[in-house]
């Protein structure tokens, strides 16, 4: 059941206010704090609700600028932050932050920002964002045409092989319990193709790999990994229930966006933006090499 709906059901809230609690850091879920309202939560884990409890420190509100000219800005979104607001109206965005950016350092009152790609809520990276309205159109032909290099960073369980391969494997909106996944016939999926790279194995408890995007699909990639038995390191959806508990916690699911590259189709430059992997995904590498050696 989703975190959102227990909470809402053992402490008598509405269901967005439960949300809205999980979200203020007032949810601990089995004595830790979640601030995920979509989690999957068994009925027999332990949920405690801290009403009174004060909102956790949240991220800088700073927009982190890797690349930018009078069509584009391509950024570095922390994980944790939405792309674009959900119907539940948040207020600290991407695309919030975006706006801020353009007001204080263009002097623009209400500036154009146009969404052409998504990641992750808790995924963090690379995101391009156009702020010109003429721009738009190339640069959604530009990711509908996959003319774009997309590359991801991903720890992911267990031992590798081989150690270089492609999952292309189509993907349904649907797999029969609501939530997204693998076609169990081609035909009722849509086109997705994933290639990967080990970079670095742990033992055989986990490797760091580069993954390349051949297509976009929504959750392409954690879908495609745990399809092939190595679910992403802290994925709440698609890593399989019936499965220990990883041996080194991770709050969130160990997926960055590490680069995109691409011809600017209003300038014809080449480019290729880098946002260097997060602080919690750094020690988290660190520790799997000091518990479990490297290869």
């Amino acid at each position: 059941m989703r975190l959102d709906k227990r909470v809402a059901e053992e402490f008598g809230l509405s269901r967005r206010r439960a949300q809205h609690a999980v979200r203020r850091g007032q949810v601990d879920v089995a004595g830790r704090l979640c601030l995920e309202p979509g989690r999957e939560v068994e009925a027999e884990t332990p949920l405690a609700y801290c009403a009174s409890r004060p909102r956790p420190a949240t991220t800088a509100r700073r927009l982190c600028v890797l690349y930018e000219d009078r069509h584009i800005l391509v950024v570095d979104k922390p994980a944790g932050v939405l792309t674009q607001p959900t119907p539940g109206r948040e207020r600290d965005t991407l695309l919030e932050r975006a706006g801020r950016y353009l007001t204080r350092t263009r002097g623009l009152i209400r500036p154009y920002i146009g969404i052409v790609h998504r990641i992750d809520q808790n995924t963090s990276g690379v995101v391009l964002l156009v702020c010109s309205p003429k721009a738009l159109r190339p640069f959604q032909a530009l990711f509908r045409a996959h003319t774009i290099e997309r590359s991801y960073l991903a720890v992911v369980e267990g031992t590798v092989k081989p150690l270089r391969g492609t999952i292309d494997l189509p993907v349904v909106v649907n797999r029969g319990d609501g939530r997204r996944g693998a076609a169990r016939t081609p035909a009722d999926g849509v086109p997705a193709v994933t290639h990967y790279e080990v970079i670095e194995q742990f033992g055989d408890r986990a490797a760091q790999l580069e993954c390349r995007l051949e297509t976009g699909r929504t959750h392409q990639i954690r879908i495609h990994l745990a399809e092939a038995g190595h679910p992403v390191v802290g994925d709440p959806v698609y890593r399989p229930r019936a499965c220990l508990p990883f041996p080194v916690p991770f709050p969130r699911q160990a997926l960055h966006a590490q680069a995109l590259g691409f011809v600017h189709p209003m300038t014809g430059q080449a480019l290729r933006v880098e946002a260097p992997p997060p602080d919690d995904l750094t020690g988290l590498i660190a520790t799997l090499r000091h518990r479990f050696g490297r290869q």
